[in-house]
């Protein structure tokens, strides 16, 4: 009897591992006919913590500080990499725009570092060319719209110097939009989802009725522009708004599905249903 168990357990793992071998070599075909794309990296941040922005201190082959590095890049067949210019929402009505174009620089300074490796891209054509050349197509993605300083200028600046998604709140409202915090009751609500002024008694009716209308424009300058909508990071209200908004498909970067993992950064099913009316990528 043991050694049928030790037999059966034997032939178990051989279908196992035959079909592991399987579904791998099937994803390595499918990863060299189409670009994989990753929505979401911190590395440039970890740059900035870790080496102060000091490209010239770091070798991205042997980095092991932090979850990426070169080599794990090209064993994953990454071919398209969103990275992202983040800073802390403690520099919002600071210093936040100067700090986003640092982080903003450092991508520009990886790719001019590591030619061989990366590509900056701005464009699905400029993906599919770094595609050609076996290379990982380097984008931009703004995490936080505290990095733009309420400034529709800023934002047009931003998508000059290559960033092609704004994510529209971190872990901090803005004067136009709350952050997903509010849906766990530890940040208060302020916008009741966009900016809504009408409600802060201290705020004109003027200046309620401009802010009101802020994240409109700014969603509408957006999808102008050719600039991804980001919903990662912001309140299930918020999404269902700017879904309202947006004429062009909105991202979210770096969620998951609420239903599966409980945590309220992650996106509710009425909102992913919304996917089969082809509003969300």
């Amino acid at each position: 009897m043991r050694c049928i168990r030790v037999i059966c357990l034997v032939l178990w793992a051989f279908i196992f591992t035959s079909n592991a071998n399987e579904y791998k070599e099937q994803a390595l075909r499918l990863m060299a006919e189409t670009p994989l794309v990753d929505g979401h990296n911190d590395l440039p941040w970890q740059l900035r913590i870790q080496f102060n922005n000091e490209l010239n201190s770091v070798d991205l082959y042997t980095l092991n500080s932090t979850h990426t590095n070169i080599p794990k890049i090209k064993e994953g067949r990454l071919a398209a990499q969103f990275w992202a210019a983040y800073v802390a929402c403690d520099t919002q009505y600071k210093d936040a725009v100067r700090q986003t174009l640092e982080q903003i620089d450092i991508v520009h300074r990886m790719c001019q570092k590591y030619p061989e490796d990366f590509m900056f891209a701005a464009s699905s054509q400029d993906i599919m060319d770094a595609f050609a050349k076996n290379k990982t197509a380097s984008l931009i993605g703004v995490e936080g719209g505290h990095s733009i300083d309420s400034s529709m200028a800023t934002l047009r600046t931003m998508y000059q110097l290559g960033v092609r998604y704004l994510t529209l709140t971190h872990s901090c409202n803005t004067p136009w939009a709350d952050n997903w915090l509010v849906d766990t009751g530890s940040d208060p609500v302020e916008h009741n989802g966009l900016s809504d002024f009408g409600k802060v008694k201290q705020c004109s009716r003027a200046i309620a009725d401009h802010m009101a209308l802020f994240l409109q424009r700014l969603v509408l300058e957006m999808n102008r522009m050719g600039m991804l909508v980001d919903l990662a990071h912001v309140p299930e209200q918020v999404m269902n708004q700017v879904l309202d908004i947006s004429k062009a498909p909105v991202i979210f970067s770096h969620s998951s599905a609420f239903s599966i993992c409980k945590n309220k950064r992650n996106v509710p099913d009425n909102v992913l249903l919304k996917v089969v009316r082809g509003q969300i990528l």
